[in-house]
């Protein structure tokens, strides 16, 4: 099957429609890095294009996470390009993954084949809450062990954790947000959310005083 194949069907958004259901190994196959879709029940989708508030957050939570997690080691950082398979006929492109190298096999050449350890997805105004509840949906039954979801219109983040066959829910408008999979890393809401946020050195700084603080003890 080639790219030629597939035709268009324009609703809500395009979707690139196969002669048959697409695998999500043709999927990450046919499609490279420069192509913004995602594969729904066999569907390549295209996403909507970011807008300037989404693309700001993700550069500096991209940077800061990169950065802190190379400092200390921990594992792989992706971005939003890197196709997560969620079934044989889905598969979904967060804005940023993290997998400890216990796990790095699930990371291939063309895709991650497995769970994340921690998935964050900025939510844009213009998504659909239908589409946000199915992208919940999808990390929650591959087994993700913590789904960070910032709401920029809302002004708030949604952090589920997994706990053995459920998942815990908590919502942050203010105050200090620690994830427990990447080991010391955190940052302050309201910095997501800020109009002009400080500097990814400033905060990486502090973050990893902090944790050294923390080991000595």
């Amino acid at each position: 099957m080639a790219i030629a194949d597939l035709r268009k069907v324009k609703e809500s958004r395009i979707a690139l429609v196969p002669p048959r259901p697409l695998t999500f190994d043709e999927f990450v196959e046919m499609f490279s890095e420069d192509d913004d879709v995602e594969l729904i029940d066999g569907l390549v989708v295209k996403r909507m294009a970011a807008q300037l508030e989404h693309e700001d957050l993700f550069g500096w939570l991209h940077a800061l996470l990169w950065d802190f997690v190379e400092a200390t080691g921990q594992g792989v950082v992706l971005g939003s390009r890197t196709a997560v398979q969620i079934h044989a006929y889905r598969g979904r492109l967060p804005d940023l993954l993290f997998v400890r190298w216990i796990r790095k096999s699930i990371v291939k050449r063309k895709g991650v084949y497995g769970a994340p350890d921690l998935v964050i997805e900025i939510i844009s105004p213009t998504e659909r809450p239908s589409d946000i509840i199915a992208l919940e949906a999808d990390y929650r039954n591959i087994g993700v062990r913590e789904i960070w979801l910032v709401d920029l219109r809302k002004k708030k983040v949604k952090v589920l954790r997994k706990r053995k066959r459920v998942y815990e829910e908590e919502v942050l408008e203010e105050g200090v947000l620690r994830s427990e999979v990447v080991k010391g890393f955190w940052l302050r809401v309201e910095w997501l959310f800020a109009q002009k946020r400080p500097k990814v050195l400033d905060v990486l700084k502090q973050i990893l005083e902090m944790e050294a603080n923390s080991t000595a003890r």
